[in-house]
């Protein structure tokens, strides 16, 4: 019987850019983020004006997920989730949510924003799981496939415990 590695979360650093970057154009391959995208990003991550949180997942040296978030004052956007395909259905994209509206919370942020592919339904069941409802719709956000979102908000301030739902197996592959 092969023994389940459980992947450690913690902060991303600048050392993982390129593992998330690797990661990144394999479930992205038309609109994957710039290596300089997440260089931008987490130079606004530390210290005591930091407005990002990133974070990875990791089994090993191996990074299988990551995801950020970004606040401006009392609003936090989640900027990205994602998780290597041989670990969805873990839990795992659950757990990097979960990580996420920990920071919005330590940010103060009353409303989280985020937008998910329309044809990405795994993880807009995940998001209603947590509690986002869909408040809208961008056309063609994503490219070149001129894909649609769809923009999901999570009102935190009123929401009681929606960030400590139990992180169940189904549903975790996001695509977003």
């Amino acid at each position: 019987m092969t023994e389940t590695v459980i992947p450690v979360l913690r902060e991303m650093r600048w050392w993982d850019i390129e593992p998330v970057h690797e990661l990144e154009k394999a479930l992205f391959p038309e609109d994957a983020w710039s290596r300089g995208m997440f260089w931008s990003e987490l130079a606004h991550s530390r210290g005591p004006e930091a407005t990002r949180r990133y974070v990875v997942a990791e089994t090993g040296d191996r990074v299988v997920g990551y995801a950020g978030l970004a606040s401006s004052g009392d609003l936090a956007d989640v900027q990205t989730i994602a998780v290597a395909a041989d670990h969805w259905g873990t839990g795992l994209g659950g757990r990097l949510l979960t990580e996420l509206l920990r920071a919005a919370t330590a940010f103060e942020c009353a409303e989280v924003l985020l937008e998910c592919r329309v044809d990405n339904v795994r993880a807009q069941k995940l998001y209603e799981r947590f509690g986002f409802q869909p408040i809208g719709f961008r056309r063609g956000y994503y490219q070149p496939g001129n894909v649609d979102a769809l923009v999901m908000r999570l009102t935190t301030a009123s929401d009681s415990g929606s960030g400590t739902e139990s992180t169940s197996a189904q549903g975790t592959g996001i695509n977003d």
